[in-house]
């Protein structure tokens, strides 16, 4: 906002910012959505000198996958332990009400449940939910405040809330997709209205492979160390190409980005499950007019550069390295933080003390993952504190019901995309491409729900913004 208000300021939109966000739903650093203006990236600083040519940044912290720690499974679990506990009570210092958010989920939970081994009064929590009983996790998040006996609040998040959506997007000064952002707008608010500080459970996924694409990228790689690259491609690119994509099918059936993605190198196939599109379903969307700007840029680029050079010895090594450097900062960071901010509460992440992260990349493979759990060790270090229930059910996240919701109360919403100017007139998309993405999800053909919140919050930010393209 403050670059915005500054005169000299050309109000432009950098088309390879437009790439980068619709294939992540954020503009990773150092790019920003303001043509010939960049971010600094995290754990950097720039030392800028009157009268001299400004340097590049310099890197003043990172976390390296380069060495293993020794021991017995129970040493290390102590440890790792003692590391979660350092990270929770060395943040709950604080002279102004104190809370946490919990979402029922192993990160949350860990977290309030180290905060009353801590305190002496009762720790104030509170939970978002959905109308949507498929994504709902409140009864988890009560099930945790019942057992540790918090001062609980809850809120239900509806289609009726979308009515926030340009405030939304104005607290982001910038095009964000994360579609959780409505609902930790809501939880922000409610724990504002009884504490000034709440503690998150952020960052114990990057650090100590929770997520599903990690677990399921460590597999890959282990697959692509057994089979070259020659037998690979043209077997695996083959299957992929032929696959179909299959949204309606069970997990098991969707093979089509797994085929695709074994084909290809480590950092290829990483990149392809983080991206929300791939380079030739963006491209479909795509008008001429941005097909020409962008040129031979691929958003995917500087991702597979960075894992290439990441500290690690192993794929999931170099996975996790990308999500701590990339899609942590761009995405849950700047979420959590410009939410928070906006109705004046300071969240902390206890989860990413960087005495924990350093020990949590220092763990073999096998305390990370083992079979299809991630996070093995954190699930067994709280298995005295948390219920089996909620150590070792499904991955649920927090998620928003897009697909429903468009298909439903915000159908209108869907169509109205297509016949936008502002997308339509920059040149960035074409008209035809982005009906039919809405006829297809409104008719349940595909589930579109991702991509057309992403289009729905770009043209949202570039009109708060008064961008042109």
């Amino acid at each position: 906002k403050g670059l915005l208000a500054h005169p000299l300021l050309r109000r432009t939109a950098d088309p390879l910012a437009v790439e980068d966000y619709m294939t992540w739903g954020y503009v990773p650093d150092h790019r920003s959505i303001l043509k010939g203006v960049e971010k600094l990236p995290p754990g950097h600083f720039w030392l800028l000198e009157h009268d001299r040519e400004p340097p590049p940044p310099r890197q003043w912290w990172d976390v390296s996958f380069a060495h293993r720690a020794k021991g017995r499974t129970a040493d290390l679990s102590a440890e790792l332990l003692h590391r979660l506990r350092e990270g929770v009570t060395s943040r709950m210092v604080a002279d102004v009400p104190l809370g946490a958010f919990l979402s029922g989920g192993v990160d949350s939970s860990s977290v309030v449940a180290l905060m009353a081994e801590a305190s002496r009064d009762k720790v104030r929590s509170c939970s978002i939910g959905f109308d949507v009983a498929a994504v709902d996790e409140t009864g988890y998040a009560r099930q945790i405040a019942e057992r540790f006996g918090t001062d609980h609040r809850e809120r239900i998040v509806s289609p009726d809330d979308i009515a926030d959506l340009d405030r939304i997007a104005g607290i982001f000064d910038e095009p964000f997709a994360d579609a959780s952002a409505l609902p930790t707008l809501r939880v922000c608010e409610l724990a504002r209205e009884s504490v000034k500080v709440a503690l998150s459970g952020d960052g114990a996924d990057e650090a100590l492979a929770g997520y599903r694409r990690q677990v399921f990228h460590h597999r890959e790689s282990q697959a692509r160390a057994i089979l070259p690259q020659g037998l690979r491609a043209p077997l695996f690119g083959t299957l992929g190409r032929l696959w179909p994509k299959a949204d309606w099918a069970p997990q098991a059936l969707r093979a089509k980005t797994t085929f695709l993605s074994l084909a290809e190198s480590d950092a290829q196939g990483y990149a392809r499950a983080l991206a929300i599109l791939d380079a030739p379903a963006r491209a479909r969307l795509y008008g001429a007019d941005m097909l020409r700007e962008r040129g031979d840029y691929r958003a995917e680029d500087p991702l597979i550069a960075l894992m290439a050079d990441a500290p690690a010895r192993s794929g999931l090594d170099a996975a996790q390295y990308a999500d701590l450097k990339f899609w942590l900062p761009g995405d849950i960071l700047t979420k959590v933080d410009r939410t928070s901010m906006a109705v004046g509460l300071e969240a902390r992440e206890p989860l990413l003390d960087h005495r924990l992260v350093g020990f949590a990349a220092s763990l073999p493979e096998r305390q990370r993952v083992r079979g299809r759990q991630g996070k093995w060790l954190m699930k067994r270090s709280m298995e005295r504190y948390l219920p089996q229930e909620i150590l070792y059910r499904p991955k649920q996240g927090f998620v928003t019901p897009l697909a429903q919701w468009f298909r439903g109360p915000l159908a209108a919403t869907a169509r109205s995309i297509a016949a936008n100017d502002r997308l339509i007139d920059s040149g960035w998309f074409d008209r035809n491409a982005l009906a039919t993405l809405a006829e297809q999800h409104i008719s349940g053909q595909s589930d579109h729900g991702r991509v057309l919140w992403q289009l729905v919050m770009l043209e949202k930010s570039l009109s708060g913004m008064g961008l042109r393209g």
